[in-house]
């Protein structure tokens, strides 16, 4: 890929011929813009997906067998894929000048878990292109009131970005591209626009894309009513709804050669060329949140098709809703009412916040509260303790009557229906966690302890197939049950849990020693025929109890101490079992 040196601040750079996306070829294609005619600048028009153009085209290929919810359309489609093993997925990737926040994280995250499924539950080989913005008007900004050079900040934020990603264990794309790597590609493509008919350059340098002369195409995202009439105050531009295709540099600006001067790329450009570079003239899926529907998304659309002279470019547009603060409408850098992802992270786990996303449907907004996150703990809880019991019944730990296995078996198919007609129900994730929630219901109600050993056979094999599908199901949506706020820092898991393991069974063996003594006295001793050697064996033993009754309160204490590092020691008839819960984070603050 080629790749076009910076500058700090201001200085222009001359960029190499382009390749990929030559101008001769782009040269030799028809135009478009004779469609539109004279009348175009003069008419009121709005846009719709009944009329012209803008109506939905369902692509040629295989059903996924999944329905989603197309922006596009603004119902749910089937999902047809070209080719049927592979899915072609372009995301908006992140504008690196400051922390990632939970709004952030959350649209990420969703659109992981929706990747994970197509993957995982549906066996389709994902392709994703991530376009990272390193070159933008916060981004100058920035740098500039912090004096350091543009590269400088977006590089440092881009790795930033990519550690938050990782620590969220959101999958890496499968290509991640820089925008400030592909300026000529971006010069190229704003030629071929320009030559179409659609794009226009200005005497200051910079360059528009023309609503007006892409008709009623515009507005396939977003119902737009345009006054071709309407003229733009203070500005180069023909329209007030044209957008930007290449920005004139201003004075210390760092920018780049072009056929119009010297500038930079204006931001729609950029995903548009950028995923071209990969996919071509048709893509499967686009994704981002709900506030880059419009005028982003839309904008992209509008120069892919006029590049590509296509009818549709991308065939499914998915948009994450707003994750916002209660009062709010979203959580924003610009509302100043965010929470950055470290800082979360400082104090809940990567597995509460995605079951958290889970929770509520990849479309809809959802408010970040304290309940909300703990609810969210608290499903997490439940599920390692229902894993915890069933792994301590299998293992004979846990006594229980007898099991109703055709019940389980039942329930457990039942589940895994669910769960994938929810999965194929655009993505449908708190159906499916309400599964899993259902299944380990049933689980527990077969799960209740007795104290006596119980005569029938034990029901070992159905719980394991129960434990073995709810890890399956955790896995595909990237939650792995066994994190703890210590052994991921030091990869020391593994010897965490025998430190552990050890730990609790010394803790059993002083148990039985003290609790075998208070047996002991409650029936009189063997062979003891007379009151008084009845009465002198019971003072000996309580005695003895009395002895070893500070081994049980040191028992006691050693469970309470775990709990507040997250440790929960169960004592069951005849052992005792511990599971990780979530460590007790008022005493941590004291």
């Amino acid at each position: 890929m080629l790749r076009a040196p910076w500058l700090p601040f201001g200085g222009c750079v001359r960029p190499a011929a382009s390749q990929g996306l030559g101008l001769k070829r782009w040269r030799g294609r028809q135009s478009v813009a004779a469609a539109a005619g004279g009348n175009a600048l003069r008419r009121r028009w709005r846009s719709d997906v009944a009329e012209g153009g803008t109506k939905w085209l369902k692509p040629a290929g295989r059903d996924s067998g999944i329905q989603i919810y197309n922006s596009l359309s603004r119902r749910k489609e089937p999902l047809v894929l070209g080719n049927a093993d592979v899915v072609t997925w372009y995301s908006c990737g992140p504008t690196v000048y400051d922390h990632a926040h939970l709004g952030h994280a959350c649209s990420y995250v969703k659109f992981d878990i929706i990747r994970r499924i197509i993957t995982k539950i549906f066996g389709k080989e994902v392709v994703m292109v991530m376009g990272i913005t390193d070159i933008d008007d916060k981004i100058i900004k920035r740098a500039s009131e912090i004096n350091i050079s543009p590269v400088t900040l977006a590089r440092f934020y881009e790795e930033d970005f990519k550690r938050d990603m990782k620590a969220l264990k959101v999958l890496p794309p499968t290509i991640s591209v820089r925008v400030t790597e592909n300026i000529p590609q971006i010069i190229a493509f704003i030629q071929q626009i320009v030559n179409s008919g659609h794009g226009y350059a200005t005497s200051k340098g910079n360059v528009y894309f023309d609503i007006c002369s892409w008709g009623d195409r515009y507005g396939k995202l977003k119902h737009i009513y345009v006054d071709a009439e309407e003229e733009p105050v203070d500005s180069d531009k023909h329209h007030a709804k044209d957008f930007a295709l290449w920005k004139a540099a201003k004075p210390e600006e760092i920018c780049w050669d072009s056929p119009w001067g010297k500038g930079r790329p204006g931001w729609h450009i950029e995903c548009s060329t950028i995923s071209s570079l990969v996919f071509g003239q048709h893509l499967d899926i686009h994704t981002g949140g709900i506030d880059l529907a419009f005028p982003h998304h839309e904008n992209e659309i509008a120069q892919c098709e006029a590049y590509h002279q296509c009818q549709q470019w991308g065939n499914y547009f998915l948009h994450s809703g707003h994750l916002h603060v209660k009062g709010s409408v979203k959580m924003s850098k610009s509302l100043k009412n965010y929470i950055t992802i470290k800082d979360f992270l400082k104090k809940s786990s990567s597995d509460q916040f995605r079951m958290f996303c889970l929770r509520s449907g990849y479309k809809s907004a959802v408010e970040y509260t304290d309940e909300s996150m703990s609810d969210a703990k608290n499903i997490l809880q439940i599920i390692s303790s229902f894993m915890s019991s069933a792994n301590a019944y299998m293992k004979g730990q846990l006594t229980c009557d007898v099991v109703r296995e055709d019940v389980l078996w039942e329930r457990l198919s039942h589940t895994k229906e669910v769960i994938k007609a929810a999965c194929a129900d655009d993505f449908d994730t708190p159906r499916a966690v309400g599964a899993i929630m259902d299944l380990i219901h049933h689980g527990n109600r077969q799960l209740k302890a007795v104290t006596k050993e119980a005569a029938s056979p034990r029901s070992a094999v159905v719980f394991g197939a129960i434990i073995s599908y709810i890890q399956e199901f955790l896995n595909t949506t990237g939650i792995t049950l066994d994190e703890t706020q210590v052994a991921p820092e030091h990869g020391h898991s593994a010897m965490l849990s025998s430190v552990i393991d050890e730990l609790v069974s010394f803790r059993i063996q002083v148990r039985d020693f003290a609790l075998a003594t208070a047996e002991a006295t409650d029936k009189p001793a063997e062979g003891v025929v007379s009151s008084k050697e009845a009465k002198q064996q019971q003072e000996k033993r309580r005695q003895l109890l009395q002895e070893r009754e500070p081994l049980l309160q040191a028992c006691d204490r050693l469970r309470q101490d775990l709990a507040v590092y997250g440790i929960n020691i169960k004592d069951r008839s005849t052992t005792s079992t511990w599971e990780l819960g979530e460590p007790i984070k008022e005493l941590e603050k004291s």
